[in-house]
């Protein structure tokens, strides 16, 4: 999988230019807050519209399709899972969800540790709980690429130790690329395999984690 981002945004406090390509695996955007990771993230979504883009998924243009067809599964910073819906229904929530063969929902069930949750709600949860629900319903939507935007970032210590483990194992056992935002550099160290540093809407360090870790500056 690669994944080309080249675009840039002007907003009234900077502009934000990109010019990337990503490999396969788990690839961390870090930087402080306001640096533009959402904004790179929501720009693969569709959610934002840049003033020019070229995102293109191994082959596949994206830049000038609707959000809903460009086969892109998104976790946000809270869960936004549906509060009258069983976590059952939470994750089969939308047609193609539902066509999928239960053979599929089970694997990934028991690969989040959520078997024993189908049949409670939201708001019996806790926060790792409903943040892996919420990661299985954008996983079940069958997406080629998986975007995380600080899905740890209203998490405590303790509710983000469940959860890494998970992370960790959807990025070794599923092959599916991930496209990860942080500003925790404890949490970027252990889940990428590729770094973007970003500072003020600019690329100022890129490539392979162990690479970018070890670089002084």
């Amino acid at each position: 999988m690669t994944l080309e981002i080249r675009f840039s945004h002007a907003f009234p406090d900077f502009r934000l230019e990109v010019d990337m390509v990503l490999p396969g695996g788990l690839t961390c955007l870090f930087g402080r807050s306001g640096s533009g990771k959402t904004t790179i993230v929501n720009a693969v979504a569709g959610l934002l519209r840049p003033d020019r883009a070229r995102i293109v998924l191994d082959g596949s243009a994206l830049n000038d399709l609707p959000p809903h067809r460009r086969e892109v599964g998104y976790v946000f910073q809270d869960a936004r899972l549906f509060p009258h819906l069983t976590v059952a229904e939470n994750l089969t929530y939308g047609p193609r969800v539902r066509r999928q063969k239960v053979e599929g929902m089970d694997r990934i069930v028991q690969l989040l540790g959520i078997e024993a949750l189908l049949s409670r709600r939201p708001a019996t949860l806790s926060g790792g709980e409903r943040q892996r629900v919420a990661i299985g319903r954008a996983l079940l939507s069958q997406p080629r690429l998986l975007l995380m935007d600080e899905p740890l970032a209203a998490l405590d210590e303790a509710r983000k130790a469940e959860i890494l483990p998970y992370i960790e194992a959807l990025r070794d056992e599923t092959g599916l690329p991930i496209l990860y935002v942080s500003h925790s550099l404890p949490e970027v160290a252990r889940l990428a395999t590729t770094i973007a540093v970003i500072e003020a809407g600019t690329v100022v360090a890129f490539g392979p984690a162990a690479e970018v870790l070890t670089d002084p500056e």
